[in-house]
């Protein structure tokens, strides 16, 4: 029987990638989206051409009632999930704290923490079901080591690696894993507005000497969602080329 998969914030980007690798690896793919409705439709299209199970399915991640009915729909068309990946991030132009308004903060962190919060709560009882389950949250290596001007996208990527800590030692006991990705450097739409300069200068502080992929990123969620990373919980994998070695 084929496991089940939801991914947030599947896409564009990073989580477009690790949708199609658990398609590829003949999972059935739930592919969330908020505001990239034809780029998910357009990626499912593709993937059920070729044969693979992929759906889309929409919410906006600060609506209780939104993930609520995700949660639904999913478990509707698929069964009970196996697998949870929290993708869906956001990230707001690098300020000084001081200039960050209140409302943007909390914008942030509405989506990178409580939309997090949310969907796993929604979707844990699937798991605690069936005494068996892998979730895997999305971080950042700013969550690691923090970065100027970049506080609340710091503070709530920091968040995220608490969350997934705390969940792991929860969940242990339903045979549930949670671990953490830790992506550095990623060409991705997020880091198009990077002028040539910036992109240079972020590859040169990594040792090895690269902007990551999206596909990096993919593989890491691959094999920790896999039984190669039974005996794994609770970890924080980062994908970053070294730069917080």
């Amino acid at each position: 029987m084929k496991r089940t998969v939801l991914v947030t914030g599947a896409s564009i980007g990073i989580g477009a990638a690790i949708a199609e690798r658990f398609c590829r690896d003949g999972y059935q793919v739930a592919l969330h989206y908020r505001s990239h409705k034809q780029e998910a439709e357009t990626l499912c299209a593709r993937l059920v051409g070729e044969g693979l199970i992929a759906a889309p399915f929409y919410a906006d991640l600060q609506s209780e009632e939104d993930i609520e009915a995700l949660a639904a729909a999913v478990h509707a068309r698929f069964g009970p999930i196996d697998v949870l990946i929290n993708n869906a991030g956001i990230a707001l132009p690098a300020m000084l704290l001081q200039d960050l308004p209140p409302a943007e903060w909390d914008y942030l962190f509405s989506i990178n923490v409580r939309g997090m919060y949310l969907v796993t709560r929604a979707l844990l009882p699937d798991m605690i079901g069936k005494q068996a389950g892998a979730v895997v949250n999305i971080s950042s290596m700013w969550g690691v080591s923090g970065a100027s001007c970049e506080a609340a996208y710091s503070a709530s990527k920091a968040a995220v690696i608490g969350l997934t800590k705390a969940l792991a030692k929860e969940l242990a006991p339903s045979r549930i894993r949670v671990n953490c990705i830790a992506p550095g450097f990623v060409d991705t739409a997020m880091n198009g507005a990077l002028d040539r300069e910036a992109r240079a200068a972020f590859i040169a502080e990594t040792p090895l000497l690269r902007a990551g992929t999206a596909q990096d990123v993919a593989s890491a969620a691959a094999f920790l969602a896999s039984s190669e990373a039974s005996f794994i919980t609770g970890q924080t994998l980062s994908v970053d080329g070294g730069r917080c070695i």
